[in-house]
This record gives C-alpha cells, structure tokens and sequence, in this order.
C-alpha cells in the first residue's frame, strides 16, 4: 500500500469500521508544515486546525528523542496540531535538569546494555521498553493543554477498554486511587510547545525496578529529584491492552476531539481530519535530524550536562590494614569531592591515622591525577595509575593491600560496581 493510502479504522463502543481513505503523505505533510514560523500571528479558529496522528518508525531513544526536538524547531502548529506515537528499545530516559548518578543504577544500565538517554525537557527519570507507549502532542505554543492531552487519554482507556483513571495534581496518570501508570513533562517556546508523556503497558518492571533501584551515593545537588510512585501495567487491569490497541485508541479519540475542547464530535470529525501517518525519522525525511540525534548520544549531553554536585562517602578501615592493634576499629577512610558538568573539580582523600602509618601516603600526587577527569571508571583508572607511579621500584605494577582498598572504595563513590 503507497504512504498516501491508510486503512482506517473508525472505533466506536459496538464495532470497528474498516475503510480506505486518501491521505496526504506523512511526509508530504512534514514537508508542508516545515516553513518559516511567522514572528507575529494571528491564531486560526478552532473549526480551521486540523489533525494528524503520526507513528514513528524506529524504536531508538536517541532517535525519537531527536525527531521530537526537530519538529519542535522546524515546523509551524498553528493550524495542524500533532500527536506522535513512539516506542523503543530498553532505555533509561532522564529529564533535562536531573542527575542520572541519583537517578538511574549505572552499572546496572551498563551490565544490561540499556541505554542512558537525557531528553529536552523536564521532569523525572522514566524507564522505557517495547512494552510502553510514549507520546507527543505538538501545539502553537498559545494553544498548549497539558490537561486537555491527559483528557484524551483518559477517555481512550475509558472508552475502549472501561479503565477509569484520574489525574493527580502533579498531573500523573493514576488508577485504582494509587497506581501509577503515566507521567509526564513539557517544553515550551515562544512560538511551539510539546507535551509528552509515557504509558506502562506490559514494561518488564523487574527491570523498570532495577534500572532505576537508588544506591548509596552520597550525593548533594540542586537537580531535579524524581518522585517514586508504585506504579502497575494496563494489561495487568486488562489483557486486551496492547501497545497496538492502546495506539489505535488513544489516536482515534484524538482525531474525534475538537482541537481547542474536550468533547466527542464523533466520526464525522475524524474524516475531517489528516489521519494515521507512518514517518521515518531519517536524513531524507528531516534533513538535519542526524545532527541531533548525534548530540543527544554524547557523554557530555547525558552525563555532562548534569548540574554541579559533590559526594561525600566514608568507609570503615578493616583492622587488619591498620598499623597497630591500637587504633579504634572505627577508623574510616573519607572520600569527598565536587564533580562540575560531570568532571572532578575538587576531591579531598582524608585517610586515618592507621591507615597512613601502615604504610600509605602520598594522597596529594593522587588527587592531582584525579581533576578534571569524568565522574566514571576514568577516575578509577587514574587513582590506580597515580598509585602505581608513586611506587619506589618501577617494577612493581600491582597494588598493595591498602591501595586495593582506596581504589575499591573510589570504585564506590563513581558508580562503577
């Protein structure tokens, strides 16, 4: 079937009409809307803008992330609003302004080889895989609603699977008085909004556990905290939700939805409207996109961009590595450092008096190695280097029983274990 021809499917509460319909092509239709944004307009009436449903073709983070921030900047919602449909692949996704040490389990993510992504805009740490729904409604910036999308959603799951659900004052999605199943975050310019928002359909939440399960970190920032909610799956409440049913529900309801209200206008408003369009977010489609999806897969934006912290973690000294039977065997070793844009920037080692006699010093040459190195296992390498250069004899390239315990603990402090 060409990209200008889609099955529609007009849902209503006793069946499902299928029909074919001409649709202008999804990317006739970013070609179209992608023009200069005029600096001062005069907003069409409600009965003029129109409505597409757009579904994304590929299920990686870096890629949807970089599709919604094209078509935040490029193209022109005064007179066609936008729902986007995405899914992808395992994935951590943190917001903007948000620490992912605090947020999100590293080495798990590592260990699992989920990827780490920080999108544009706010928000908290969600957990993403095959079996969410993640969508985005594009707007004028004037004509921005965040309620009137949850709206939508709400009456979707209502109408196509009988699943009430409420939102919170912070705006979450919620079912059976505590559960959440949807949260949500916007970003706003002058001229273009979006709002965008995921839904639990069958997510593995043993992994949705894990990936975001907090550790001890020792970590003291101004970045944006998430709020943990219990949260539950639609298909657990009903096994007819799928990711594909749930898709289909929440787009027809959108396409049967006044652009400026919430009321039901039926399916003479649907055929009004632009339809379902596939589109392939790729070079050929929006020149540009490679670009930031480029950007958007770089350490300095995912862990980077983090806002300043410091880390303060200490660590009981075991007898045996002390000097003398004397000491309290409450000796700790302190680690404590500040870490700007994901580098060190200062660290102190306050090592304890057993510690230093038994043999260990030179903490000085140590933590000069350690500035300006990335808050990773870079700095690991870089303590144990430090150490093994301080040696006397050039031939020792192992270390010590007191500098294997520095080192593990440092390997603590930056997430490595």
């Amino acid at each position: 079937m060409s990209q200008s021809m889609m099955r529609k499917f007009v849902v209503t509460n006793m069946c499902v009409v299928a029909g074919l319909t001409r649709r202008t092509s999804a990317r006739s239709l970013v070609t179209s809307s992608a023009k200069p944004i005029k600096q001062a307009q005069v907003l069409p009436p409600e009965r003029e803008i129109t409505k597409s449903v757009f579904m994304s073709q590929s299920t990686d983070i870096y890629t949807n992330l970089a599709m919604e921030d094209w078509m935040y900047r490029n193209m022109d919602f005064s007179n066609h609003h936008v729902m986007m449909v995405w899914r992808n692949e395992p994935c951590v996704v943190i917001g903007r302004h948000q620490n992912p040490w605090l947020e999100a389990n590293v080495p798990f993510l590592g260990d699992k080889e989920i990827a780490l992504a920080r999108r544009n805009s706010g928000g908290g740490t969600v957990y993403h895989d095959r079996g969410n729904l993640n969508i985005t409604f594009f707007t004028h910036r004037d004509r921005y609603d965040r309620k009137y999308n949850l709206e939508i959603i709400k009456r979707a799951l209502y109408r196509s699977f009988g699943i009430k659900s409420l939102i919170n004052e912070r705006q979450d999605i919620i079912v059976r008085d505590k559960y959440k199943i949807s949260g949500t975050a916007a970003k706003l310019s002058r001229l273009t909004a979006y709002h965008h928002c995921t839904l639990l359909v069958n997510a593995n939440k043993a992994d949705l556990s894990k990936a975001l399960a907090k550790r001890e970190h020792g970590i003291q920032t101004t970045a944006t905290p998430s709020t943990p909610s219990p949260v539950v799956n639609l298909a657990d409440l009903d096994n007819r939700v799928t990711v594909e049913s749930l898709q289909t529900a929440i787009g027809y309801e959108y396409l049967r939805t006044p652009a400026l209200h919430i009321e039901d206008a039926g399916e003479r408003h649907i055929s009004q409207q632009r339809g379902f369009q596939f589109v392939n977010p790729t070079e050929d489609w929006y020149p540009g996109i490679a670009e930031l999806r480029k950007e958007l897969t770089t350490w300095e934006w995912c862990y980077g961009r983090t806002p300043e912290f410091t880390v303060r973690r200490s660590f009981p000294v075991p007898p045996e590595l002390l000097s003398s039977k004397l000491y309290s065997a409450s000796q700790e070793l302190i680690i404590s450092m500040t870490v700007e844009k994901g580098l060190i920037n200062d660290v102190t080692l306050n090592i304890p008096p057993g510690l230093i006699e038994s043999g260990f010093h030179g903490e000085a040459s140590v933590i000069t190695h350690l500035k300006g190195k990335r808050f990773t296992s870079e700095a690991l390498a870089a303590l144990e280097n430090a150490m093994l250069t301080r040696h006397l004899s050039g031939d020792v390239r192992k270390l010590d029983d007191k500098e294997q315990f520095v080192a593990k603990c440092f390997d603590q402090v930056v997430n490595t274990v």
